[in-house]
Order: C-alpha cells, then structure tokens, then sequence
C-alpha cells in the first residue's frame, strides 16, 4: 500500500450511481487510494460484482426514493458514517423537442437528477457539518448551454447546478466544502444508449470523435478534487474532451 493509500484509510465516502459510468469508475479510483467506500445503486446485481472486486460495501437503493435514502443512511452511520458524499446517481432520457416533450421522460430526469440530490444530501447534511465533509455533485456541461432536443435534461442539470451554488453558500460557515463536476462528452457504456433507447443512435452521439472522455477520467478529477487538503475547495470544475471547445463546437474526423 502506498503512503498516499494509508493517509486516506480513515476516508469514507458515498458513491451514487455506482453501478455503471462515472460512479463505478469513481467507486474504483478511490479504493484505489485508500478509501472505505459505500457504492450505492438499483441494480443490486453490479454492485455486488463492483464489491467484490473493489472492497466497496454496496448497498442497494434508489435515491430518488425517501424511504430508501432513509435506510441507507441508517446502515452508513450504523457502520461509522462517512466525510464525504459523490452525487452521481442521474442520467438523460429522450431527445425530443419541447413541443413533443413526454411527461415520463422530464419526470424522470427531473427525480434522478435533483430530488435524488436533495434528498440523500439533506439526510446527511447533520453528520457532513460534524466531520466538515465534503459534497462533491456531479452535473453536466449541459447546465451551461442548452441545445435542440435537450431541454428536459438541460433544464434537470441547470437546477441541480443552481442547488449546488446554493448549498455551498448555506454550509461554508458549517465548515462543509461544496464542489461542482461538470463533464462534457464521455463516452459510457450506457448513458447514450439509455437516453436514445438503440445502440445504433447512441453510436452517433460519439461517431468520429477520436478520443470523447472516457468514465475513468472523470473518476480521476473526482478522485483529486475530494483528496485535496480540506481548505482547499474546487469549486467547479469543467472538464470536455480537447476535441470539444463548447457543447456546440466538436471535431469530427471524417
């Protein structure tokens, strides 16, 4: 174990979204270094095959869902509690203009995204202020510019930013530091596929681009923003492919 492992042994966090994507990546990189971590998602089965070959402890739940944010957080403090919360848990769905926007969709983007968020942030918010922990949410450069057919999810992603800012204005005096993530272009296994429902559109999202971000280099910033010493705060941290210079503006090789 290296010196940078065992100075963070007594680090503890909670990883939503942990069964694919950012999450799980996110969940890898900080046992890696070290850190007890909660992995935290529906699909029971992934998260059992994350634990396994990680440490993590997984825990089933459904963020969106008070009663399962409730026995979460029961079983985490019942097991020592945690200094830190990832929000990962999230996702887009559909790509249909205003005009033909489905209910179900926004209503889902809208409880995955935000109430998620809020709800399992609240519940730990009392024990975050004690250990002057640390909230790291993961949103989206889709928060900063809206597009044709992202409305729904821009708007899901706007909210969950603006919540983020606020919270860091309530709790800076709690001693609780408050960091943004907001990724361009990652090429995933499932966020195109279950946004656009066929593996042929969700192939097109990514189509020429040579090298979009991958899971693990999220992971990667996420790891570092929450290792940083506590005085330091990342507050919001962009991060695209070079091929992407804005959410309109990507290179597509031919």
């Amino acid at each position: 174990m290296t010196n940078s492992q065992n100075q963070n042994n007594s680090r503890s966090a909670i990883v939503t979204g942990a069964s694919s994507g950012i999450g799980q990546a996110t969940v890898r990189a900080l046992r890696a270094q070290g850190w007890n971590v909660f992995a935290v998602a529906r699909r029971a089965d992934r998260l059992e095959s994350l634990a396994a070959e990680t440490g993590a402890v997984a825990l089933t739940a459904d963020v969106s869902v008070q009663a399962d944010v409730d026995a979460l957080v029961s079983v985490v403090e019942a097991q020592g509690g945690v200094d830190t919360l990832i929000n990962c848990a999230g996702g887009a769905r559909g790509s249909d203009h205003w005009a033909e926007a489905k209910d179900e969709d926004w209503e889902f983007m809208w409880q995955a995204n935000v109430m998620g968020t809020m709800r399992l942030t609240r519940a730990l918010l009392p024990s975050l202020r004690t250990s002057a922990g640390t909230i790291l949410n993961v949103t989206s450069t889709a928060a900063l510019s809206s597009y044709e057919g992202g409305s729904g999810y821009n708007a899901a992603k706007a909210a969950q930013r603006a919540m983020t800012q606020a919270l860091r204005l309530e709790e800076v005096g709690n001693g609780v530091r408050v960091i943004e993530v907001l990724p361009g272009l990652v090429h995933t296994e499932e966020f195109a596929l279950r946004r656009l429902g066929t593996k042929e559109a969700a192939e097109k999202v990514y189509a020429g681009v040579a090298e979009p971000l991958t899971a693990e280099d999220v992971a990667e910033v996420i790891r570092y923003a929450v290792s940083a010493p506590s005085h330091v705060n990342l507050d919001e941290i962009v991060i695209r492919p070079q091929a992407q210079a804005a959410n309109h503006k990507l290179i597509r090789q031919s």
